[in-house]
This record gives structure tokens, C-alpha cells and sequence, in this order.
């Protein structure tokens, strides 16, 4: 059978596009770390929907997704979907509106500048950094492992004499090292604000391929009902949620999705809102966009099973692609709103990164005013290629299933949630119960973590997500440590709860 080359070359018109989209977004930068870092704290209700939503779609929702109801069965879906939709706006509402009148107040860039002033704490920042950033990495090589798995896929074959070794596909280095250039290309030069430009146009990309690949397999499957029934033929358990996922496993993963409150990249997006009304649009909109793109994954993934595909869990999206969509112009333009799924998530992690390198450490260790705003650009753009570098190197390692991988990576971040929950709403938290919390919920994290294989698997304790432990860890450290110890100054309260007395 006659392989064709076009999916590939629409892949690289969208990547052209997007290097298009970066020199836009760098001439709309105002040259000021203020812009690079928070874009000026000038961006809309959509553009903000846009670039919150956008950046929570990750490699995890799309490939991972997939792959994990093609071996679970249709309750992956209540796993993760139902709850973040819930949860997400929840948090987005009590909690980031909060932050972002805050942030806005006191000038803060950075999760962790906050975290500093609030606790008054130079030791809690710089514990926190290393955290947070050992915790974003994993989160990056989610989707570069996706993106190499999708590309891998739908490019089988075209390649015979030159990638032997990948029965002709273009191989996860060389897609890796095309996602990470492209995306450092937009957001060295545009920062947050290019980061913003362009989630938006890849969310809007993802989420209408995602329809469009929903409806094209669903036809060639000879429509829903066709599809869903050769599943009921073929292992009828992966339509029922009880016979693939224990009730235990299933309830404990609600714990996951408050691993938002947390995410350090998100933090910065809900600081470069323009007002608190902003945020109406994103709390509405968040959870119906979320049904939008997990829905159509959660059946691909179980029609699958229906279809007899034989693959690996992180190939089986684009399997079906390539098997089930005959255009090959489809198939491209499906595949690139894949890869904007994943690359709308990898930008906004590499700019925070950058920025909390430059805030939290460089500019904090030797004071802000020892370096002009275009030297703090600098510092930041620096940083953010030495991580890009970093997170390449590791993906060439040894593989992990996307979903197992972002669900310990979101663990990590949801035990740390009573931390932020804490210094919003309950004026008793100490500086002692802040750090002892981080403390022991980052060992008990990597205690399990160490258990699970270092991230082959969920690792489940007695059929419960191992984040219900490491949360209770977190949880109750930071209780009882700040009631042992002494409250925070007055001033300090009053600082953060200005109505208090």
C-alpha cells in the first residue's frame, strides 16, 4: 500500500504557522520583564479561557486519555473529566480570583513570591523552587513523549531506508527536538504574551479537530451505536465502570484535579488577568470545554478495543487516525491539533519556569535593582532554554505511559493544595506549618513515587490513588504544626485579610 506524505506536510505548514504566530506575538512585546513575565496584566475574558484552558489540555487529556479508557474501559472518563470540569471551576473561582486581586496588590510575578510574602519566608522559597520545578518536568516530557508517540504513528512507513529502526516513522528524538525548537521560538521572544496568542489559536485548533476526528472514526466504525456495540462484543467490560476500575481507585482520583491550585504556570496565567470579572468566562466555559475534547477520547479509546487495534497505549489515537481516516489531508490536520493540544501546554510551563528562576532566585539572591528590565528578559529567556534543554535529554530516556506519568506529576502538585487553600482562607496557618507541609508531603510523594517504579504504574495502595495518602500527609502536617506553633504577626494577617481586626 502507497503511503502518503501529505499528513506530514500539513504537519509542517501548522508548524510554519506557528513560527508565523511567534514573530507576531514578538512584535507585540513592549520590552518590559512586566510584559515577558504577566503580559502587562492586560488580557481578556477569551484570550484568558483561552490560554487557562488551553494549558491544562495536555498530552495527559488527548493521548493519555485514549490510551487509559482503551485499557480500562468508558469509566476513565469519570476518572478525570467529570470531576476537573467540577473541581477546576471550583478552584478557578475560590481560590484564583483570590490570588490574582493579590497578585495584582502587591505586584507579584511568581507563585512563589507570593508564597514568600505571605509566610514571611526566604527558606520557603527556596524550597519550594526545586519542587516545583522537579514536578513541572515530568509534566513537559508528558507531551513530548505524546507528541512522539502521535507523530510515530501516522508517519509509519514513509521513511523505510532512512528510520529502519522505527519501521520508517520519524522517530521520537527528531520529533522532540521539532516541538521543543518551535516552541522556544514563540516564547523566547514573545513570553507570556506569545504563550497567550498561541495557546489560544491551538486550543481553538485542537478542539475542532477533535470534533472532526470524533465524527470521522465514529463514521468509518458505521456510526455510534455500530461502534459502541462491536465493543460490547468484543470485552464488554470496557463499558462498564465497575468491572475495569475499583469503586476505591475511582473515588480517590478526585483528589487529582486539585493539582490546578497549584500549577505554577497557571498561577501566571490567572495573574496576567485584566480585572476579577475576567475570570467569569473561564469559570463557565471551562467545564463544557472539557467535555468538548475528553468525551470523543474516552470513545476513541474504548472503540479501539471494538476495532481489535494492537498497539501501545500512548500510539493508540493516532493508530486509529491513520487506520480509520482516509484523507490524508484530514489525517494531517487532525495530527496538528493534536500536537497544538501539547504544545499549548509546553510553552506556558517553559515561560513560568523561566520566570520563577528570575524572581525567585536570580532577582531576589542579588535585589531587582541590580538589573536593568531587559537584563531580567535575559535571565529569563536563559533559563528557559537550559529547561527545554533538560526535558529534551530526559524524553530520550526510557518511556512511561502518558497517563501514569501525568498522574503522578499531578499528585504531586493536588497533596500541595492545602498549602495554597490554607494561606487564602485560614488566618491560624504558621510559617512552620507551611514548611513542615512541604516537607513531608514531598517525601511522602516520592516515597510512593519510589513504590510505583518511579511512574510504570498508578501505584495504588488497597485500590486508593496513592495522592490520597501523600494529601492526608499534607493536609494534617499543616494543621497540626501551625497550631503548635506560633500565629503569624498581626501585620501579616491584616495584610492578607484586610478586613480582620
Amino acid at each position: 500500500m502507497e503511503v502518503s506524505y501529505i499528513p506530514l506536510y500539513v504537519i509542517i505548514g501548522y508548524m510554519c504557522l506557528l513560527l508565523g504566530l511567534g514573530v507576531l506575538s514578538s512584535r507585540l512585546f513592549r520590552g518590559t520583564s512586566q510584559d515577558y513575565f504577566v503580559a502587562s496584566r492586560s488580557i481578556g475574558p477569551f484570550l484568558l479561557l483561552m490560554s487557562v484552558f488551553g494549558t491544562t489540555m495536555t498530552a495527559f487529556a488527548l493521548v493519555g486519555s485514549t490510551g487509559k479508557a482503551f485499557q480500562k474501559g468508558i469509566g476513565v472518563y469519570g476518572l478525570m473529566a467529570s470531576s476537573s470540569g467540577l473541581v477546576h471551576s471550583a478552584i478557578f473561582f475560590l481560590v484564583g480570583i483570590k490570588l490574582w486581586a493579590m497578585g495584582k496588590r502587591y505586584g507579584y510575578v511568581t507563585q512563589i513570591q507570593y508564597f514568600r510574602d505571605r509566610f514571611q519566608s526566604n527558606f520557603l522559597g527556596y524550597l519550594l523552587f526545586p519542587i516545583l520545578v522537579g514536578l513541572v518536568i515530568p509534566y513537559l516530557l508528558i507531551g513530548l513523549l505524546g507528541a512522539g508517540s502521535v507523530i510515530g504513528g501516522v508517519t509509519k512507513g514513509m521513511f523505510p531506508e532512512t528510520f529502519t529502526d522505527t519501521a520508517g516513522a520519524v522517530p521520537k528524538w527528531l520529533t522532540g527536538l521539532v516541538i521543543c525548537s518551535v516552541v522556544l521560538y514563540y516564547v523566547f521572544y514573545g513570553g507570556v504574551r506569545g504563550a497567550a496568542w498561541a495557546n489560544t489559536f491551538q486550543t481553538l485548533v485542537f478542539m475542532t479537530t477533535g470534533v472532526i476526528i470524533f465524527v470521522l472514526i465514529a463514521k468509518a466504525l458505521g456510526g455510534l451505536e455500530a461502534a459502541s456495540q462491536k465493543v460490547a462484543e468484543v470485552s464488554p467490560k470496557h463499558l462498564m465502570r465497575e468491572g475495569m476500575i475499583h469503586k476505591r481507585e475511582f473515588l480517590t482520583y478526585f483528589f487529582v484535579p486539585l493539582s490546578v491550585g497549584m500549577f505554577p504556570h497557571l498561577f501566571q496565567h490567572w495573574l496576567t488577568a485584566k480585572s476579577a470579572k475576567t475570570f467569569r468566562l473561564t469559570v463557565i466555559a471551562h467545564p463544557i470545554f472539557i467535555m468538548i475534547v475528553w468525551v470523543p477520547c474516552i470513545l476513541i479509546g474504548i472503540w479501539a478495543v471494538g476495532a481489535e487495534i494492537k498497539s501501545p497505549p500512548n500510539a493508540v489515537l493516532a493508530v486509529m487516525v491513520k487506520k480509520l481516516v482516509s484523507n490524508p489531508y484530514l489525517v494531517g490536520l487532525v495530527t496538528a491539533g493534536i500536537l497544538a493540544a501539547i504544545m499549548s501546554s509546553l510553552d506556558s510551563q517553559f515561560v513560568c519556569i523561566g520566570s520563577m528562576f528570575t524572581n525567585d532566585i536570580v532577582l531576589h539572591a542579588y535585589g531587582e535593582d541590580k538589573f536593568s528590565d531587559q537584563q531580567k528578559v535575559w535571565i529569563g529567556r536563559g533559563f528557559i532554554v537550559f529547561i527545554v534543554l533538560i526535558t529534551y535529554l530526559l524524553s530520550l530516556l526510557e518511556p512511561r505511559k502518558v497517563f501514569d506519568l501525568g498522574v503522578w506529576c499531578f499528585s504531586g502538585f493536588a497533596s500541595l493544595f492545602p498549602l495554597v487553600l490554607a494561606s487564602v482562607y485560614w488566618k491560624r496557618v504558621t510559617t512552620a506549618g507551611a514548611i513542615g507541609s512541604v516537607i513531608l508531603t514531598i517525601i511522602a510523594w516520592f516515597y510512593f513515587f519510589q513504590r510505583s517504579g518511579y511512574g510504570k504504574s498508578e501505584g495504588l495502595v488497597a485500590e486508593m490513588m496513592p495522592v490520597t495518602f501523600i494529601f492526608a500527609v499534607s493536609a494534617i502536617s499543616l494543621v497540626v504544626i501551625s497550631l503548635m506553633t506560633k500565629p503569624m504577626p498581626d501585620d501579616v494577617i491584616k495584610k492578607f485579610f484586610p478586613a480582620s481586626k
